[in-house]
């Protein structure tokens, strides 16, 4: 499903425009980016939890020359299902 499917399926479960659904989904998008910049944790209930953590500099190896590199510290986003979203996949 991409952007426009999932404006198209909120248009029609929540019985809105699909202009009002494309900014309603853009909105709560724009707010978890927000969050997550700002370092806080994002938890929808039954849905799932954002959280951004960082992984430290490490020693790589490069494989075509089989040099060390270094690889440089960054910011990951991890994504936790909730009980609910795990149980309807199930």
């Amino acid at each position: 499903m991409n952007k426009t499917e999932l404006t198209n399926a909120i248009a029609e479960k929540a019985g809105l425009t699909k202009v009002d659904a494309k900014k309603a989904l853009e909105a709560a998008l724009e707010s978890v980016a927000e969050a997550l910049k700002g370092g806080d944790k994002v938890s929808l209930i039954g849905f799932g939890t954002f959280a951004v953590t960082e992984r430290g500099a490490r020693q790589g190896v490069n494989p075509r020359t089989s040099e060390p590199i270094n690889i440089a510290a960054k910011k990951l986003i991890k994504f936790k299902a909730g009980a609910e979203l795990e149980a309807a996949i199930q």
